[in-house]
């Protein structure tokens, strides 16, 4: 095997929540290209069409399953649907997730409780689900962000708590399910990448805050994010497990 070859996905299967939208659709096509069967998890199925015809194109099976993460039942049904149709599952990203940017003082408990629903909770029941099923040699990807070991600016209580929970239980999933499970279990902390959460965001505020903390002084391209991905779901990352990469320019070293 070359050092190229580790890098590769053939024959995997990778469950990706969140794949209807940004960079889940570049997660999900990015594993297709390097090999992989792809299973496409949302709340919005009918979404999912464009992502799926992604992983066609580059020769892969893409299977759509109509997920909510906040629902044990849910995610044990999108398993169950990916073992029917592969028989496997390989790899997890856990990237559905969602954000606001409320004041502390006028945030109210539905709007906190959502947030950490769906990021926090929902990635405990995809991991949950799919660490029953999972063989040794398998991994999984949590999407965290840098707002779970940093400040941007934003009243962002919900979100940044959420995203650095997700870190606690990486490390914690990881300890208990590597040597026993033989699955790696890591988190990736992005920095500013185009999603539908920037697209929210208050005209001029991305620029200055990369112009001000971004040592890169540009937003990220998911293409670089999706590499990441790659990287811990392959053999290529074998022996790193439990840990969070930061992939944000340089906005937390500043």
């Amino acid at each position: 095997m070359t050092i190229l070859d580790r890098f590769r996905l053939d024959d995997k299967v990778v469950i990706i929540t969140g794949a209807s939208s940004g960079l889940g659709v570049s997660f999900a096509e990015a594993c297709a290209q390097a090999g992989a069967d792809v299973v496409l998890a949302a709340r919005r199925v009918e979404k999912l069409e464009g992502t799926a015809e992604l992983v066609k194109k580059a020769g892969r099976r893409a299977l759509s399953v109509q997920t909510d993460v906040v629902d044990p039942d849910q995610c044990t049904a999108l398993v169950d649907a990916a073992m029917q149709e592969f028989g496997r599952v390989d790899v997890l990203v856990n990237n559905a997730g969602v954000g606001t940017a409320v004041p502390a003082v006028r945030e109210t408990p539905e709007q906190f409780r959502t947030v950490v629903d769906v990021n926090l909770h929902g990635s405990y029941w995809a991991a949950q689900a799919c660490g029953r099923v999972m063989q040794p040699g398998s991994s999984i990807v949590n999407i965290s962000s840098v707002l779970g070991l940093t400040t941007a600016g934003l009243p962002q209580a919900a979100y940044s708590a959420s995203k650095a929970a997700i870190v606690g239980l990486t490390r914690d999933l990881a300890q208990q399910w590597g040597s026993r499970k033989g699955i790696r279990v890591n988190a990736i902390a992005p920095g500013f990448f185009e999603s539908e959460m920037t697209d929210e965001y208050s005209p001029g505020y991305l620029e200055e805050t990369l112009a001000r903390r971004g040592v890169l002084k540009r937003m990220g391209d998911p293409a670089e994010l999706a590499a990441t991905v790659v990287w811990l779901a392959s053999a290529a990352g074998g022996y790193v497990t439990g840990q969070t990469i930061v992939v944000d320019g340089g906005v937390t070293i500043t």
